[in-house]
């Protein structure tokens, strides 16, 4: 009997090591974390982890785990280089913003993207291609895509249902001791009848931190009434680095009784763009400051949240006093807490009225609304929430550059979910220009113009978005800039090895570009954060000692193209 439970005991530690140990580091350096699973970003969650690669590109990057390489991905944009490794325990890891594949992958990634003629690819291979073992050499780190600066972007995902889930309880090569900074607090009435310190405004508290939690600064007793919801500003610091980083555990409790909270884990890419619904997004548009909220707006579909029976927003209805208790968790279980009272205060008897001319749009409803010169449309399950529409119409007076009146639509501190369509119409649009006109979105503060697209029909110019601003039409005749960084006076190659371009466009952006070397097309990698193209000279397809031709031609959303024409002795 005693040799039956001694054997238990080793099989169970060997398997909690064996589980612990499944995953090696991906990089051979020390592992420090800039970015932490389920972290707050614009218009998703991170789906996986940011590794320091010390400042610097071209550090290998190893296999975590025996596989194979399911797909491959090059794009301009987001991870930029990556590749994807498919585990026998049903797990995927993914390596992102890379500087360069190994020889193997390298090779074959280019003949695909000569073979298609692009160089955005999205590649799947077949299994039996590219096997791995634990710690092969796959890549080398790098900034490439939407990275802000050099690292490795790493995650861990579900391969049946590619769910990204938290790698920190997974691998046992990263350290961090440090708890959760609790910066603010946030109350907000919930409905008309509802008030904080007899206002129907959202209130922000500082916090303190002293004997070991957080408490509001000077410790108030705060009255509330009605229908409350409470929102927390957090920032977590992993230990080896001061980058700021996010929670993956909150729970809110009264009088010591849990009330909702909120884990996240895991998640799916569906549902990611609900962090909208998540966070303050107000208060992240006027602030950039980001606020997890602890209720569940009614048209999110987060799983993430979960509350008892009494449900998930706090309702005073009594005279005493009630502790308050946020606790909030990282990853790896370092925990804070902020502590406060509230109370019930009397009914504040003025109430939230609809503004002259304003209708009340519904999450769960079709809205629409229509002028002579202006139309939108929603689809159920637009909005998070009801909100009260606000539009203005404004002439134009003085802007020669516009074709239309200015139309001021709701607020851009309501988040949409799914894209609404808006129409205007145009004012003294040329015929000739009808393919030309975009609908623009003019910033209140500089008056500069962005352009989110559209196409004229019907005598109006109609475009989809998920943003509320101020819109007009504008025209883009203007085709796209080229300026050589490697040919001198369209003949003389300045730089060895490589052939580059700077390409921008100042309004509709880049749609496409295309370039050849002798007639035949070349491989020219985008860089889009930095408008950059470079050829790579290719002394396998790029017969040498020769003079060549070259021609690149760049073209905008409104198909306004430019060519650029040269010749050079390689």
């Amino acid at each position: 009997m005693r040799f039956l439970v001694w054997l238990v005991f080793l099989l169970v530690g060997f398997n909690s090591f064996s589980q612990e140990s499944y995953y090696s580091k991906p990089l051979d350096i020390q592992i420090l974390i800039s970015g932490s699973f389920a972290e707050l970003r614009s218009n998703h969650f991170h789906s996986g982890i940011d590794i320091k690669t010390e400042g610097r590109t071209g550090l290998p990057v190893r296999t975590v785990a025996d596989g194979y390489v399911s797909r491959i991905s090059v794009s301009p944009n987001g991870f930029g280089n990556a590749v994807y490794i498919n585990h026998p325990n049903n797990t995927t890891s993914v390596y992102g913003h890379l500087e360069k594949f190994n020889e193997k992958l390298a090779a074959y990634v280019k003949t695909i993207q000569y073979k298609r003629e692009s160089f955005t690819v999205d590649i799947e291979p077949q299994p039996h291609l590219f096997p791995v073992k634990k710690s092969d050499l796959i890549a080398f780190s790098g900034n490439s895509g939407s990275s802000g600066g050099p690292h490795l972007h790493f995650e861990l995902r579900e391969s049946t249902s590619q769910e990204p889930f938290n790698p920190f309880s997974k691998v046992n090569w990263i350290k961090d001791e440090m708890p959760p900074n609790i910066l603010n607090l946030k109350i907000y009435p919930l409905n008309s009848d509802s008030h904080v310190n007899s206002s129907q405004n959202e209130k922000t508290f500082s916090v303190v931190k002293y004997n070991g939690s957080y408490h509001i600064k000077k410790d108030p007793i705060i009255p509330l009434y009605g229908k409350i919801g409470f929102g927390i500003r957090i920032v977590d610091y992993i230990t080896g680095t001061w980058a700021k980083c996010g929670i993956n555990y909150l729970e809110v409790r009264i009088d010591g009784k849990k009330m909702t909270s909120f884990e996240i884990n895991k998640f799916s890419f569906s549902n990611t763009r609900y962090l909208n619904a998540h966070i303050d997004y107000g208060e992240y548009i006027t602030k950039r400051r980001r606020f997890h909220k602890t209720w569940l707006e009614p048209g999110s579909k987060l799983r993430i949240i979960t509350h008892n029976k009494d449900g998930i927003e706090f309702v005073l209805e009594d005279n005493s006093k009630h502790n308050v208790e946020i606790l909030v968790k990282d990853s790896q279980g370092n925990t804070s807490t902020l502590d406060f009272t509230v109370k019930n205060a009397k009914k504040h008897a003025s109430k939230k009225a609809l503004a002259r001319g304003t209708k009340l749009f519904r999450f769960d409803q079709q809205n629409i609304y229509n002028t002579d010169s202006f139309s939108f449309e929603s689809q159920p399950g637009t909005f998070y929430s009801d909100f009260e529409w606000d539009y203005i119409s404004i002439p134009n007076q003085s802007d020669s550059t516009l074709y239309s009146t200015i139309h001021k639509v709701h607020r851009n501190t309501t988040p949409a979910h799914k894209n609404f369509t808006i129409k205007i119409k145009p004012t003294n649009l040329p015929t000739h220009l009808h393919e030309k006109a975009v609908i623009v979105n003019i910033d209140e503060k500089n008056g500069r113009k962005t352009s989110g697209g559209g196409a004229y029909a019907n005598g109006w110019v109609t475009r989809k978005t998920r943003s509320f601003g101020t819109y007009a039409i504008a025209i883009d005749t203007i085709a796209p800039g080229i300026r050589s960084l490697s040919i001198r006076n369209n003949q003389t190659l300045v730089e060895s090895n490589r052939i580059r371009f700077k390409i921008n466009d100042s309004l509709t952006g880049i749609k496409s570009y295309k370039g050849y070397i002798d007639g035949k097309w070349a491989l020219f990698e985008f860089d889009a954060k930095n408008s950059l193209l470079t050829y790579h000279i290719d002394k396998e397809r790029l017969q040498t000692k020769h003079t060549h031709t070259l021609q690149l031609t760049v073209t905008d959303y409104k198909n306004n193209s430019k060519t650029y024409k040269a010749t050079f002795y390689k």
